[in-house]
């Protein structure tokens, strides 16, 4: 919901960043590699209860995210295949996140983030199933040009998903309520998705 809003802000400060990894020969797929290998580092250091630690890595992991795909338009590298590395390393980093947190404290964690893992299926796979269709289809991004994927919107996109994060890391004690909490508005973007991405697609069939 709000990407439509932070992304636009963020695109000058990461060009930038993306122009100085690319004068010292970085390439987008390292960067993509790169962010998911420290962002990884989260589960540990959730399972350790070093929170501020986690959170560090976990943004570094975000900025890493958002470097990758600036670094590949800036030197002319956009692909396919770096769209699919960045967006599958994407949701095993969102999982690994919420393991690290039933890790911190299973009785207290555990089946809060089952519940949000249940809530991820159906953000993701609503997400990727109609990025195939839209392909498909020939749709655009008019919104998100810079995206490898169709993004279809809804209540929680990648800024809810940090900004989330950020919470669970600030008050661990909380994290069973913040994650419920979180878990139902994934659930109401896997409904709402369903809901526009079929209608949508039953438009276009009927369309001549």
């Amino acid at each position: 919901m709000l990407d439509r809003w932070t992304m636009p802000l963020t695109q000058a400060p990461l060009t930038w960043l993306a122009r100085w990894l690319l004068a010292r020969g970085a390439r987008p797929d390292q960067v993509t590699a790169g962010a998911f290998v420290v962002g990884m580092l989260a589960v540990p250091l959730l399972a350790l209860e070093w929170y501020l630690p986690a959170l560090a890595v976990i943004l570094i992991n975000r900025l890493g995210d958002g470097l990758d795909g600036a670094l590949a338009r800036l030197a002319g590298r956009s692909s396919d295949a770096g769209g699919f590395l960045d967006i599958g390393l994407d949701f095993v980093f969102y999982a690994a996140v919420v393991l690290g947190f039933a890790l911190a404290d299973p009785a207290a964690n555990a089946l809060a983030a089952a519940f949000l893992l249940f809530a991820f299926i159906g953000t993701g796979t609503s997400f990727l199933a109609f990025a195939i269709m839209a392909t498909r289809h020939g749709l655009t991004r008019p919104r998100f040009r810079q995206k490898a994927f169709y993004y279809l919107h809804g209540l929680t996109e990648g800024t809810e998903t940090i900004l989330a994060f950020v919470a669970f890391c600030l008050w661990p004690a909380h994290f069973a309520l913040l994650a419920i909490l979180f878990a139902a508005a994934c659930l109401v973007t896997t409904a709402t998705r369903l809901w526009g991405g079929y209608h949508t697609l039953r438009a276009l069939a009927a369309s001549p």
